[in-house]
């Protein structure tokens, strides 16, 4: 198989940027997508991106910081659908930019609970579903952040760091499987979380997200043999 029609896919912060992109390009590949955010707005603005498309969504207002709730996810995705053969981990936030002397620890509680913690029980969750698919693909957006620890990035780099370490675990655990699982590195992006970390750059000179969508869904298809690595968006 090397298409994507008639799979399903489970796309987190799918409400903007890279998670709404992303929804628009997997549903024109022929994806159902099931859309999860916190924001049901935007998450409807989505589902009309997606009809216009020719694609078809289920939306999801979830919060992933309530984490007992993701742990009914997978049950629910097999009730309704009996499967799921992707599932695209990039909700995160990046929790302001302050020296580590000065970071409050509850703010740094909830930059891993989302970054970190949320991806861990999404895993725990959807593991089975994805192993029964017959090409199973799991993509999980990181940030260069990660490897360039800049001075006041610390949770978030730190967070990121930690989800790299995460997932090549679990790539690990899985590599005797046909499920595929990678990091992918979007580079720099015209998203808010980008606006919100250089207020003074000129965002119409960084790649929309329709670019990176593309490379997820790329590491979505059937086909992909990578697994345990990080992928480049550019």
């Amino acid at each position: 198989m090397t298409t994507l029609d008639k799979r399903v896919a489970l796309v987190t912060g799918a409400s903007r940027g890279i998670g709404f992109a992303t929804s628009v390009a997997l549903a024109q590949s022929g994806v159902h997508v099931v859309a999860l955010a916190r924001t049901v707005s935007g998450l409807e603005t989505l589902d009309d991106a997606v009809k216009s498309a020719g694609g078809t969504a289920t939306l999801l207002p979830y919060d992933l910081l309530k984490g007992d709730l993701i742990e009914g996810l997978g049950p629910l995705l097999f009730d309704k659908f009996g499967r799921l053969d992707v599932l695209v981990g990039n909700a995160a936030m990046l929790g302001g930019l302050h020296p580590v002397a000065q970071t409050d620890p509850a703010l740094w509680e909830r930059v891993f609970a989302l970054n970190v913690t949320a991806n861990m029980r999404l895993i725990r969750t959807c593991d089975p579903l994805l192993r029964a698919s017959d090409a199973g693909r799991a993509v999980f957006v990181t940030s260069g952040a990660a490897q360039s620890c800049k001075p006041f990035w610390g949770a978030y780099a730190a967070s990121k760091a930690a989800l790299e370490a995460l997932v090549k675990v679990y790539a690990a655990e899985v590599a005797h499987t046909s499920l595929k699982v990678n990091l992918l590195d979007p580079g720099r992006v015209r998203t808010a979380m980008r606006a919100h970390a250089y207020p003074g750059e000129d965002p119409m000179t960084l790649p929309a997200p329709d670019v990176v969508a593309k490379a997820v869904v790329s590491a979505t298809l059937p086909t992909v043999h990578a697994h345990g690595t990080c992928i480049k968006a550019a």
